[in-house]
Parts: structure tokens; sequence; C-alpha cells
């Protein structure tokens, strides 16, 4: 886990890997929770027999659950104790290259993307590259901006 305590450690991380969170595996429970919380019950996520003859050969993630993953996935490889409050401001980016098949595998590598100065502080952007266990393309690839206040 790498911890930032200054904006200067920040700035001279921008274009580093930051590193890989631990694996997670997708499984349905998470799936239909997700839906629940979302209202989004299309079948290619939820109904399991239908899904076995689908496209995929199975239900598969929605793909913003594997994007509202990426804070708690990051919360792994990094942490900001850097003086001031910390906003998420936004995502730029965001594709899914891939189906995330249910009971598949997932972990996410970051890397900085740039630190910039703003007029009340520094705005950090960071690239998510959420990877499939055994899969050549990722489930998501996201960058998210976060605003440093100082």
């Amino acid at each position: 886990m790498r911890v930032f305590t200054t904006f200067e450690e920040l700035e001279a991380a921008a274009g580093a890997e930051l590193g890989t969170s631990e694996w997670v595996t997708i499984d349905q429970h998470r799936v239909n929770q997700f839906a629940d919380a979302t209202g989004d019950h299309q079948w290619i996520h939820v109904d399991v027999e239908r899904a076995k003859n689908g496209p995929f050969g199975g239900t598969i993630a929605h793909g913003y659950l594997t994007l509202a993953l990426i804070p708690w996935l990051g919360s792994q490889v990094f942490k900001l104790a850097t003086p001031g409050a910390k906003l998420n401001y936004g995502v730029n980016k965001v594709r899914f290259p891939a189906p995330l098949l249910v009971g598949s595998r997932i972990r996410a590598h970051l890397t900085i993307t740039s630190v910039t100065d703003i007029p009340k502080g520094k705005q950090l952007t960071v690239q998510h590259t959420i990877e499939i266990e055994g899969e050549e393309k990722p489930a998501c690839v996201a960058e998210t901006v976060v605003l440093l206040l100082v």
C-alpha cells in the first residue's frame, strides 16, 4: 500500500504505476444486489438459466457495478493522507472492453495519469484497469479525477 502525505509526493509519482489490488470474485449474489440497488434487472445479469443460452454462456456483471468497485479496489493500492478535503470530481474515458462473467476474478491496476494545480489545491487523475483473470481484455478501463483541497 502506497501512502501519499504531501502534494510533492503525488507530483513526483505522476506517470507511475501504483500497483495492483487483490483478486476478488464477482459472484451472482453481488450482481443481484447491484440489480436491486439500481433497478437494472436485465436478464443477462440476473437470469442464470436464460443467460446460459445467451451470448456469453452465463450471466455477466453490470458495467456500472465494475465501475462502482473502483474506489474499493483502489483503496487496496494507495491512500491519500494529504492535508485537506478529498472530493470525487468525476470519471473520464470509461470503457468496458470485455464482458465480466459471473464467477470470474478481477483486480485493478492503477497508474497516476496526472497531478495538476487548481486554484484551491491539486487535481489528481488515476487510470484504473480492471483485469479479468485469464482474459486478454480488461472488464473496465476508467480514469478517475479527485480534487485535493487545501
